[in-house]
């Protein structure tokens, strides 16, 4: 089934994903954000050094190593057996018997010495007894004295003296860390924005595709930042701050460093939740070190990306975060407070405007609201016109036709396509990208990988095959659906086939017949089934889901259902990252039990529609199914020709 363009501001957005037999993977967000290439500029001051190697880093571990390897040489080193010990009395029978070799005698009475065989000893003369006896008696015996008196272990001392040296330096090497990392808090405060100062941004307008509007917009920024004279003599003040809105991927950062360059003023770039940390205060400290920066190079401009991170509504949560509300309040206190004729703009963006806190927006702080929304259908071929500038095309490959088949896509997807259709092209082996490469990377990108190894059973290839029929006939039949482009039942990702429709124009406004068709079409996969299998099945489970919201939409918030009548119940701000906020129900149970029966309506009214529409082009729904199964993938003139040979005469009305 087809996932059916969508209106603007709560209703469906336009979109070209379609499938069948299976949840269908939701569209990648985020990331790479911009329509047109750009081109980073370089931090001022040169080259910086790399973070973390310092030479006092490489020293500890140096130190570290030679303690190590002193101790394992002091502990370890000496592969000699251990010397044996001797009774006195044993020693003196020894020495008497000719196998003492050698004798060292230490003042406190210690002997030491080795055998003729070679082997070491140690032993003690008794405390009662004295050494000039002993010294004697080895005379006697012939025994080598080697060393008497009151010597020092000279050896030893230079071990323990080294050893304390080295932990010294162990610990003196440590403390200079620890110092260092203290008087790190002092800049803890700082903010660690980028700064293009040196070198000007060197993005312009021109490095963005399409968008024509937005830049009107925003040209008085430019015109402001360039001749703020022209604004004084007339007593005009300049815009403070304008917020950017709009969905992943629109642009609005490559906007941002556009206006900049355009307006050739340094660009502080910094991210929402770089102001945020765990010590209290420290987030506020670096919104004052950001325009203390930003006044030493005015005209300037700051731009805050994700500003939702530090301008969440105050008091919206049970949860209290005294970090991010001081951080918020410096925020709202430095936009007061600084002089326009600075020459200071401030922009931010954000995906989540309703989240923002009131005295955010109010007149004077972020003055402006620029929408940035998805990219129409001729922005969309400027777009990939640009992404394609480094790419070698085949000369059949028609970028409008691209443009035409990608409604709902934005910018950062259009990129993500044309570098899908390049790698297409380089796992066939080519370095031409062909019109069939941006079709495949289309269908990877809103289906998922193509599994060939995912082998359907005989009566599962029927079942998709008129599942997916169902749904091409009907849309085909029905004047106000969007037309066919493709019907397959190759498997995808989660989905076991996919029916896709295109839109003949973009749409801005849906009407309630065209809304109704749209329901029919998801319906007419389960409707198929019914007709041709006598049941349905698991296969249609995405295809209710996504009915069943639509219908909820129509009976709730468009007010198209004669059971509510012109009421509707909204969340009241845009939601650009696709998902309805999660509120509290604002009508009662009864009002409740009124939507689900206008529902159940609506949809048992659209499945009855298609259901009648299939039994009447019965043929023509089993043709196509036998077609699907022997060819697995057709376009949609072929669902037209088989509507045309059962003697059916297509009408097709434009945009509703």
């Amino acid at each position: 089934m087809s996932d059916e363009s969508q209106p603007e501001q709560g209703a469906p957005r336009p979109d070209s994903r379609l499938k069948a037999g299976g949840k269908l993977p939701g569209r990648p967000r985020g990331g790479g954000d911009q329509p047109g290439p750009s081109r980073t500029p370089q931090a001022p001051g040169g080259p910086r050094s790399v973070p973390g190697r310092s030479p006092w880093r490489a020293t500890g571990i140096l130190v570290v190593l030679l303690i190590l390897g002193w101790f394992v040489v002091g502990v370890f080193g000496s592969s000699a057996p251990a010397p044996r010990q001797l009774s006195y009395t044993t020693f003196l029978s020894q020495a008497s018997a000719g196998k003492v070799r050698s004798v060292t005698i230490s003042s406190s009475g210690g002997l030491t010495g080795t055998l003729k065989d070679g082997q070491t000893f140690t032993s003690q003369v008794p405390t009662a007894l004295g050494q000039s006896d002993l010294v004697a008696q080895m005379q006697k015996d012939h025994v080598g004295l080697t060393a008497t008196g009151s010597g020092t272990d000279w050896a030893a001392l230079l071990w323990t003296f080294v050893s304390l040296g080295l932990l010294g330096g162990l610990f003196f090497f440590m403390t200079r860390r620890a110092s260092a990392q203290v008087g790190a808090f002092g800049g803890v405060g700082k903010v660690r924005a980028k700064v293009s100062d040196t070198e000007r941004p060197t993005t312009t307008f021109a490095d963005v595709a399409g968008y024509e509007g937005v830049k009107r917009e925003v040209a008085e920024i430019i015109e402001f930042l360039r001749t703020p004279e022209r604004y004084r003599r007339a007593g005009a003040v300049g815009p403070r701050g304008i917020l950017m809105l709009g969905p992943p991927g629109t642009g609005k950062t490559l906007l941002a460093r556009a206006i900049a360059g355009e307006a050739s003023v340094p660009f502080l770039s910094v991210t929402g939740s770089a102001f945020v940390e765990m010590f209290v205060g420290v987030g506020a400290a670096r919104v004052r070190d950001l325009f203390v920066n930003a006044r030493k190079v005015a005209p300037a401009i700051i731009f805050i990306d994700e500003v939702d991170a530090i301008g969440q509504r105050r008091g919206g949560s049970m949860v209290s975060n005294d970090e991010r509300e001081q951080t918020l309040n410096q925020l709202l206190s430095e936009m007061d407070g600084f002089d326009p004729a600075e020459g200071i703009v401030v922009l931010a963006a954000t995906n989540r405007p309703e989240v923002l806190d009131p005295a955010l927006l109010r007149p004077g702080r972020f003055d402006r609201q620029v929408v940035v929304p998805l990219p129409t259908r001729s922005e969309r071929h400027a777009i990939l016109t640009v992404h394609s500038r480094d790419k070698h095309l085949a000369p059949g490959v028609d970028l409008d036709a691209v443009a035409r088949a990608t409604p709902g896509f934005s910018g950062a997807d259009l990129a993500n396509l044309a570098n899908e259709a390049a790698i297409c092209a380089v796992r066939a082996g080519r370095a031409i990208i062909e019109a069939d490469d941006f079709g495949e990377a289309r269908d990877r990108i809103l289906l998922g990988h193509r599994d060939a190894s995912r082998v359907l059973l005989a009566d599962e290839r029927h079942s998709v095959a008129v599942h997916e029929s169902g749904h091409a006939i009907v849309a085909a039949l029905l004047p106000d659906a969007d037309p066919v482009a493709k019907v397959s039942i190759l498997p995808a990702g989660q989905a076991l086939g996919v029916t896709e429709q295109l839109p003949l124009d973009e749409r801005h406004l849906f009407s309630e017949r065209h809304l109704l068709a749209a329901l029919a079409v998801r319906l007419g996969g389960r409707a198929a089934e019914i007709v041709v299998n006598g049941e349905g099945s698991t296969g249609a489970a995405d295809d209710l889901a996504s009915a069943t919201q639509l219908a909820t939409r129509m009976v709730r918030e468009f007010g198209l259902s004669p059971e509510m009548g012109p009421v509707g119940y909204t969340t009241g701000s845009p939601m650009y990252l696709g998902k309805e906020e999660v509120t509290m129900r604002t009508y009662s149970e009864a009002t409740q039990r009124v939507v689900d029966e206008a529902v159940q309506r609506i949809l048992r009214e659209a499945e009855d529609r298609a259901t009648r529409l299939l039994q009447t082009h019965r043929a023509a729904l089993d043709k196509l199914a036998e077609l699907l199964v022997e060819k697995e993938t057709i376009d949609g003139s072929a669902v037209d020709e088989v509507l045309a040979a059962a003697g059916h005469r297509l009408v097709r009305r434009g945009a509703a």
